[in-house]
């Protein structure tokens, strides 16, 4: 496997041209998971509103986006995104997803670091949360990786793409366990 030079991006970056391309080349990868996403980004036109729309969510701090470029070919081909931030638990949750062609490299992994250091550091949060579908198997590791303890399983908590309800697997990270790891 060679080596895949990326950085990471902030939605300033972003056109709603190459975000399209990045979610309509995954639909059948991410139409269990990211059902919203996939919605919201159903054609060009609506993929323009989803942008104008995230970029509202981050000027009112709601969310935060981040973008995964290719460097050696200037596409997109992740995002990860800090969502439900809850003030007065002092939490947020994390959702992220890499191109098809980019699974198993690291490149997640590594991207998630960064997004964990902002989310405990400039946002200050005491915890981070990861919500994935018990056969993501993928998901799971990296939050295992990174130091996530599995707090248990929640039952018909997520409606997937394919509009039936499933169970998900939670796992978090506390602040305390973060320093611990670093």
């Amino acid at each position: 496997m060679s080596q895949i030079n990326w950085k990471t991006e902030t939605l300033a970056n972003i056109t709603a041209e190459e975000f399209y391309t990045l979610i309509d080349r995954n639909r059948e990868h991410i139409k269990k998971t990211f059902p919203r996403t996939l919605a919201g980004c159903a054609d060009l036109k609506k993929t323009k509103k989803y942008i104008e729309e995230s970029i509202d969510n981050e000027t009112w701090e709601d969310n935060y986006y981040f973008y995964i470029r290719n460097t050696d070919s200037n596409t997109l081909i992740g995002y990860l995104m800090i969502k439900n931030i809850d003030e007065h638990v002092s939490k947020c949750e994390l959702a992220y997803f890499i191109d098809k062609d980019f699974e198993g490299r690291g490149i997640i992994s590594k991207a998630l670091e960064n997004v964990l250091a902002f989310c405990f550091g400039q946002l200050r949060r005491n915890k981070v949360y990861i919500s994935t579908s018990l056969t993501n198997i993928a998901s799971q590791k990296i939050a295992l990786k990174h130091g996530f303890l599995q707090e248990g399983i929640l039952r018909d908590e997520f409606r997937n793409g394919e509009g039936k309800l499933e169970d998900i697997i939670y796992f978090g990270l506390l602040k305390s366990e973060y320093k611990n790891e670093k």
